[in-house]
Order: C-alpha cells, then structure tokens, then sequence
C-alpha cells in the first residue's frame, strides 16, 4: 500500500513539467516517461487511497473489538476512536504546515470521527448497506460522463474556463519561499480534508467495507474466505483498470479527447474514479492472497517480513516519504524536482520506499514502534478508558 502511495504522490513534486488539461501528471518528457505515467494513470490514481481507506476502516473496528474485548463498553470504545481520530487531524495538519499539502491523515481522521459514532455499532447488514449505497453514489459521475460521451463524443465537450491548473501549484513544489509554500499548503489541505472527508464518498464505503471484513477477519483469516478474497481480487482489479485505461490512453495521446474530457470535472476521471474503489478492494484482496500463500508455504522470509514491518509503522512510513521528498524536491530545498521526469520520480520513489523498508526492519529487530505509532498511542491513551472499574 506505501508503495504504491508513494508513487501515486509523485505527480505533485514534478513542479518544472509541462502539464496538460488534467493538471496532474506532465505531457512532456521522454517516451519511458510517458509509459510510466500510462502505468500510472492506469493502475495507481485514484486506486491507492481507497486501500488505505479499506485498511483504516479494519483497524478501526479491530481497535473497538480489542477494547470491548477487555471490558470497555461500546460508548467508551467509541470515546477512544474519537479521540485517536481527533489526534490524527493534529497530525495531518502538522504533516501539511511543514512538508505535504496532500496528506490524507486529516481526512480519514475527520471521517474516522464521523464513522466512530455512526457505524462502528451498526450491524454488518447496516454496513454493508451503507458501501453499496455509496459504492453507487461514487457512480453517478461516471454515468453522467459516459452519457455525455455518448452524446457529445469525446471530442465534442466544452472545454473547461478556466483551464485546470497543475497540481504542483496547489501542492506549492514549486514555491521558492518556505513560508509562501506553507501557507499555499494548508489551504489545500483544508480543502483535502474537509472534500476527502466529507465528500469522498468512495473513502468512506471503503472504510464502511473495512470495517465489516475486520468483523469476520478477512485479513487475518484468510483460509476462510478464499473464494471472496478471490472473486474480489478477479474482479475488482481488472475493472479499475479498465476505469482508468482510456485517461491513460488520452494522456499519451493514442485516444483523441477533447481537454475538458480529461480535465479534473471531465467524464474520464469520474469514470477513473468510480472503478478505483473496485481496484483498492481488488488490491487488498490480492495482497491478501498473497500473505496467506507466503504463509503456506512456511511463513514470511526476509523481504516479505521486512515489508511486514513496515505495515505495523504504517503512518510512520508514510510520513516519512514526505520528510524525504519535500526537501529535496520542492523549490524552497534542493529543488530536484525541476531536474526530473515521471520514470526518475518513480525510481526516486521506489529508494524512498526500500528506505523507510529497511528502517523498519530495524525498528523490528530492535523491538520498538513507529515514532508516529509510539506518538499517536500515548496521545490516544493518556486517559485509561475503564469499563466496570477495569483499565483497558
């Protein structure tokens, strides 16, 4: 999952590209640039955060069932989802005032506090209920813009006034002054969180489909539930990508589209969008598979086990990516990020991964948390919740 988030946030630190009508990844660059980006576009946009979406939502319910587990009621088990998810817009926000106007931590803590009390009680049949519901609310854009390729073509819809911008300029890369950067980057991120939160409907059916798989323990049991695991792995990564392959096909230009059709608003994002919950449902299922054959076969070897590591310091590792890109690739630090193209971010990305991998590993053999892990606990549990005069 970091892997792929790390990639996916790479577009953002391209701030010297020339950008096309998407106002996300560059047109210009060399030809193993542009296959980069088609895989990109394809596989990863769109796709990546619904994962880790799925995944909050699963810890979520796998906290709340722990505590109640030892005694907490359902009301004190909520309390404290509420209070690790307020914690974790503190530190979304942090992690955006200082390196990373794209953080998500924010969003899905605003959600997290929405989903502690609304659902994390609910039956599995109010869960499911509220993700399918969602699942097709996520598809109503996508209808729409099919119907207007339909009847205007691909060729024929209005372009967009004015013109999407980059991304960079949201993100603020290419700001020269810390300060200025820091201000264009909160903005953003206030419009990421409150948009991600509460108008990200494909994250929140995520979270709403983690938290009934965490109640039958998908992840963790997977010799259960093989053939779900297996008609969703089937299904939904073949369907995501399908979703995304005419953007990728129009961003490299063997598919004729007008801008307004690739543009942000346009049919073929919404399109890309609708299919990407499919694809981080069919991502987890095939991540899945994959652990439960490794474990067959005798359990993780060194590789696998290192990556394994890093999960359990998820936000640590995820943070860490900023704190390894933003200074040297935004403008106000080395400013790197003018030198290169989408194939040399994505290999850049892919050392900054193996990093925060090897780290972790280390963290393992030591036998410590995550600094943020460590952080967000003794914040979350500075006040004991008791059930019955029990502390838990």
């Amino acid at each position: 999952m970091l892997l792929l988030i790390v990639l996916s946030n790479t577009a953002f630190h391209l701030w010297a590209a020339e950008h096309g009508p998407s106002g996300w990844h560059p047109v210009d660059g060399t030809p193993l640039d542009g296959a980069v980006q088609f895989a990109m576009i394809t596989a990863l946009d769109l796709r990546a955060y619904p994962l880790f979406a799925f995944l909050l939502g699963y810890g979520m319910m796998r906290l709340y069932e722990r505590q109640v587990a030892h005694g907490a009621s359902g009301r004190a088990a909520s309390l404290l989802l509420t209070r690790r998810s307020l914690w974790m817009v503190a530190f979304g926000a942090v992690h955006a005032a200082l390196l990373m106007a794209g953080d998500i931590v924010g969003a899905y803590g605003v959600t997290g506090l929405i989903l502690a009390w609304l659902l994390v009680r609910r039956s599995d049949r109010v869960l499911l209920g509220v993700a399918a519901v969602l699942t097709l609310a996520a598809a109503v854009p996508a209808v729409q813009g099919l119907w207007a390729i339909a009847s205007e073509g691909l060729t024929g819809i209005p372009s967009p006034v004015p013109p999407e911008a980059p991304s960079t300029h949201f993100y603020a890369a290419g700001e020269a002054d810390w300060a200025a950067a820091a201000r264009t980057r909160i903005t953003t991120w206030l419009f990421v969180t409150a948009a991600g939160s509460l108008l990200g409907v494909t994250s929140v059916a995520a979270m709403a489909a983690g938290m009934w798989a965490a109640r039958h323990r998908v992840l963790e049991e997977p010799g259960r539930h093989l053939r779900l695991l297996g008609w969703t792995a089937a299904v939904g990564v073949p369907v995501g990508w399908l979703g995304g392959l005419p953007s990728a096909l129009a961003h490299v230009g063997l598919l004729e589209a007008a801008p307004a059709a690739v543009a942000e608003e346009g049919p073929l994002p919404a399109l890309q969008s609708a299919t990407g919950l499919l694809c981080g449902l069919g991502y987890a299922a095939l991540f899945t598979l994959a652990a439960h054959r490794i474990a067959a076969r005798g359990g993780p070897g060194r590789a696998a086990g290192a990556v394994a590591a890093l999960g359990k310091r998820s936000l640590s590792g995820y943070m860490a990516h900023s704190l390894l890109f933003a200074p040297v690739l935004a403008a106000w630090g080395l400013g790197l990020g003018a030198h290169m193209g989408s194939a040399a971010m994505a290999l850049f990305a892919t050392a900054v991964w193996l990093t925060t991998v090897a780290a972790a590993e280390a963290l393992e053999r030591a036998g410590r948390p995550g600094p943020a892990e460590a952080l967000l606990r003794r914040l979350t549990y500075r006040r004991p919740v008791h059930a019955g005069g029990t502390r838990v």
